[in-house]
């Protein structure tokens, strides 16, 4: 794999002589694709956080129940439409096999990215939908929906019938090994937890979890677990809503 392959030059320019300088982590996508992104593990260190608060995903998944309409949208390169502050680009500066650079648009992995994307997400939505032209805001084609009457929504799906379960969130419980370490509980304990809301009596269900991380992972892991994980698979094949 070459860097040129996944990285976007015009989002950066030569920098030679930064006074800051980090490393590149390239990650896989989802897709088979690959995400450039730079470690800036020591520029966060000396940022102040952003608290600008997130909107809570089980809010917006229950605002989306009933509706007989939807459309899904999904910004090209989101980070990448936010330029950065002249002042700041040196700050962002990256070492490559290629030369040095410094980011010209915010990038990925910078501490406060989220909370200022999601201001300006809040600034250009919050009067009404459809104001992405307005502020320039390109949106990538393969990743929209417009008035469709179902669709996969922040993990969930999302129709007029209400809020079902996304069979791939099934797959990943139930393609899960059975845990061999704490971290491996742990993890499979969130993916339960993520579902949490089309389990009944949720929090008594996952209890023999929550009794087994304590007990630190797999020695806790009991023969209760193991029952009460298959049953949880099969409630979760139901697809409640």
């Amino acid at each position: 794999m070459k860097l040129t392959n996944c990285w976007k030059p015009d989002s950066s320019e030569r920098y030679p002589y930064p006074d800051w300088l980090a490393n590149v982590v390239v990650v896989p996508k989802k897709e088979g694709k690959w995400r450039v992104c730079v470690d800036y593990t020591n520029l966060n260190n000396a940022c102040p956080k952003d608290s600008f608060p997130l909107p809570r995903i089980d809010q917006i998944v229950d605002s989306t129940s009933g509706q007989g309409m939807l459309s899904f949208l999904d910004a090209f390169s989101g980070y990448h439409q936010i330029p950065m502050s002249p002042d700041d680009e040196e700050k962002t500066a990256f070492i490559t096999p290629h030369d040095l650079y410094c980011y010209k648009v915010m990038p990925f992995g910078l501490k406060n990215a989220g909370a200022t994307y999601q201001r300006l997400m809040t600034k250009i939505f919050k009067p009404l939908i459809g104001r992405s032209v307005e502020y320039d805001m390109k949106l990538n084609p393969s990743k929209c929906a417009f008035g469709v009457s179902a669709g996969k929504f922040l993990g969930f799906m999302v129709s007029q019938r209400g809020i079902e379960v996304s069979p791939d969130q099934v797959k990943a419980v139930m393609e899960t090994p059975p845990p061999r370490n704490k971290k491996e509980l742990q993890r499979l304990t969130g993916k339960l937890v993520a579902l949490g809301r089309f389990i009944a009596r949720f929090t008594d269900e996952l209890r023999p979890f929550f009794l087994a991380i304590r007990k630190a992972g797999t020695q806790g892991w009991t023969d209760n677990c193991q029952t009460r994980w298959k049953e949880l698979n099969i409630v979760l094949c139901i697809h409640p809503s």
